[in-house]
């Protein structure tokens, strides 16, 4: 568990960010690719997101080999809880680094939407 949400407000993060601070960090343990560069993501509480990264993949940005849907169909989470792309699936992104495209977990659950059953 983190610090209180006042902490955190008193740091500046806004009201969302806090309240995620304060009540325990998520790891995602699945993802499963969507139609439009959506994904849904899995978190280690059952939770259920949709993460929507189409306003990412920008000529000219990280994450513009994405556009690629065979590249982007291939998501994986790494030993760090990241949300993973291997730009080359024939090399090794842990030799490699700069062969892989990632999101960090805060970043994954912050940045996406729950689910609604």
């Amino acid at each position: 568990m983190g610090q209180s949400y006042d902490y955190y407000i008193s740091k500046g993060f806004d009201s969302k960010a806090a309240a995620y601070f304060s009540n325990g960090r998520r790891k995602p343990v699945k993802v499963v690719p969507q139609e439009q560069y959506k994904i849904l993501i899995i978190f280690d509480n059952s939770e259920k997101r949709i993460l929507d990264i189409s306003r990412l993949i920008q000529k000219g940005t990280v994450y513009y080999p994405l556009h690629d849907k065979n590249i982007f169909q291939n998501c994986y989470i790494d030993s760090d809880y990241s949300l993973c792309w291997d730009k080359d699936p024939d090399v090794d992104s842990n030799i490699v680094w700069n062969n892989k495209i990632d999101i960090g977990s805060d970043t994954c659950y912050l940045d996406s939407e729950e689910v609604k059953l």
